[in-house]
């Protein structure tokens, strides 16, 4: 694939807190990135590993909740209009509320999509159908454990876009791409779903192996840890973090 790399980066709302996370989302899309995957922080996550698990501790530390949240996706959504915003959680804080308060709440905020690992396609809990009448799309997960036969019927269910984790497990440790990661990627996209493909994505040659198999390549984990690295200085942050999206998007 020659040319930019389409980047879908992932950061948890308010971490370490909304200023510094935003000043990376500011670097995110000065690097290249197209779309921001946000996550609500979490108690008890399912794929998280140590790096997103760690910030969001610290973020849920803070007494930050849910309307928290959503106050920081709408800033983002006003200071970047171009740029597509997935809101990226758990089951379990869309479902509390109600999924469908929930869904025009987060479409109110400028979410574009929502990614819920933990709600099986075909059981959402009414997910899809709330998403499409708030304007958005619902974006299911699909993982190399899944049986073919399930995965056939996930790929034929009609989604616009499908997640590809490319290995099973959690994220945030490197992930080998090798014929069975695009034997995996072709089964998602074989219905015709556009594929986003991540998990434990952290450098360029990782992302241009994957690029021209997927719509866009998903990296969270190595963001995180650069904000980590760099939290008490925003300019070395900001830095690090737009360097490495141009690393990401080949540019």
């Amino acid at each position: 694939m020659s040319g930019k790399i389409q980047l879908m980066s992932h950061l948890v709302a308010g971490y370490p807190d909304d200023d510094t996370a935003f000043a990376a989302a500011q670097a995110l899309v000065k690097g290249g990135a197209g779309i921001l995957e946000i996550q609500l922080p979490f108690s008890d996550p399912s794929a998280d590993g140590p790096a997103i698990q760690s910030a969001c501790t610290k973020v849920l530390e803070r007494g930050y909740r849910t309307a928290d949240g959503l106050a920081f996706i709408s800033r983002l959504r006003k200071a970047f209009p171009q740029v597509t915003i997935y809101l990226m959680s758990y089951g379990s804080l869309i479902y509390t509320p109600g999924v469908a308060q929930f869904c025009k709440k987060a479409a109110e905020a400028g979410v574009n999509g929502m990614i819920i690992p933990d709600l099986p396609f075909d059981h959402d809990e009414g997910l899809t159908a709330a998403c499409a009448e708030n304007g958005m799309e619902n974006i299911p997960v699909a993982a190399p454990s899944m049986p073919d036969e399930r995965l056939k019927k996930m790929a034929g269910a009609g989604f616009r876009h499908i997640y590809a984790a490319l290995r099973a497990g959690i994220t945030g440790t490197d992930t080998a791409i090798d014929s069975g990661t695009l034997e995996f990627l072709s089964k998602v996209s074989a219905g015709g779903s556009a594929v986003y493909g991540g998990f434990g994505i952290s450098n360029g040659t990782q992302a241009a192996s994957i690029a021209s198999y997927v719509d866009a390549v998903v990296a969270g984990s190595v963001f995180v840890r650069l904000i980590t690295a760099h939290a008490d200085n925003i300019e070395e942050l900001s830095q690090a973090v737009e360097t490495k999206a141009r690393e990401l998007t080949g540019q």
